[in-house]
């Protein structure tokens, strides 16, 4: 949660905020009219690459933002008011029983004490759902090129969502996945910090990716590191999913780097009959290096336990994976 100030109440890192991440062009003034036309286009070709190139810079300033615990709040949704307080890091969690909202998605108005009123994204899973879609973010639809080390900094500070590139393929992929099941939940993992949410969001709509709640992370130093544990996060998560939503079979999207097909294979066989399938996008040579600093060969795709029934495909990009889909079996 962002420090008041008189031109920036507070804030959730979590909710999408309207000012982030338009692009504005400005007009460019000319003072000398004997300047010659080629001369002119080309200051403004500058000027406009100027702006972008600032737009598309790190956004360090809603990164670094002033954290505010135990702060009271108040949450309006369902025609219900909820009060609650801030945790220590100035992040709420509130579970609101017999809300009576139909499945889809609706609005929460959260005001904080001195501060102006947020809304947030809330969705409502339909009770019926047998089937969801838990995708990775990094390296799985967004191209990172980026060594694991520095993973976590890149997520938090790269903010634009110009600077990242999309795998192709991959709406394509999960348009077609999801085609059959239009009430099935998405969920994406990222170890990006929770500030980064508004430029996720973005990005996932503006190369047509399906709309779900993003599962990020707090940034920020721990007992064994610089950043938290990316794959303690996910574990996390995965396992929350499984006990919250006790009907849902998974179908598992990741890259076949050093931890997903880990960390996935291990969530099979724990719980095989939860998940559905799993399909990997296939790094290049140098992103596996990058990935795990050495290069690992096929039989890490293989993690997830060949004995297991659960269905595996992969595929160097979702395009790849749309023309295996029917190995996933799904209903």
């Amino acid at each position: 949660m962002s420090s008041p100030d008189e031109d920036d109440p507070f804030t959730f890192p979590f909710l999408p905020r309207s000012t982030h991440g338009l692009l504005s062009e400005r007009p460019v003034s000319h003072f000398l009219d004997t300047r010659s036309p080629t001369i002119d286009a080309v200051d403004d070709m500058v000027e406009i690459a100027s702006e972008r190139a600032r737009e598309a810079g790190r956004g360090w300033r809603q990164f670094f933002t002033t954290q505010v615990g135990y702060l009271p709040v108040t949450i309006e949704i369902a025609g219900q008011t909820i009060h609650a307080k801030t945790d220590r890091s100035g992040y709420i969690d509130v579970l609101v029983l017999d809300h009576g909202l139909a499945p889809g998605w609706h609005q929460a108005t959260i005001t904080p004490r001195a501060g102006e009123p947020v809304t947030a994204p809330i969705l409502i899973i339909e009770p019926e759902a047998t089937l969801g879609l838990i995708s990775d973010v990094d390296d799985t639809v967004v191209v990172t090129w980026l060594p694991r080390t520095v993973l976590a900094a890149w997520n938090s500070f790269v903010l634009r969502t110009n600077t990242r590139q999309p795998v192709p393929g991959m709406a394509e992929f999960y348009d077609r996945l999801l085609a059959g099941h239009p009430n099935a939940p998405v969920f994406y993992l990222s170890t990006g910090a929770w500030n980064t949410l508004p430029a996720m969001q973005e990005f996932i709509k503006d190369n047509r990716l399906p709309t779900g709640p993003m599962l990020m992370t707090d940034w920020g130093p721990t007992p064994t590191g610089l950043f938290r544990s990316g794959q303690e996060h996910k574990k996390t998560q995965l396992r929350n999913l499984i006990i919250m939503f006790p009907k849902i079979r998974w179908v598992l999207v990741g890259d076949d780097g050093q931890h997903d097909p880990y960390i996935y294979g291990e969530l099979a066989r724990e719980h095989p009959r939860r998940v559905a399938g799993i399909a990997f996008r296939e790094l290049g040579l140098v992103e596996k290096v990058l990935s795990q600093g050495a290069l690992i060969g096929a039989e890490l795709r293989d993690a997830p336990d060949p004995g297991l029934s659960i269905p595996i495909i992969s595929a160097k990009d979702g395009f790849g994976l749309l023309d295996r889909m029917k190995e996933l079996r799904l209903p």
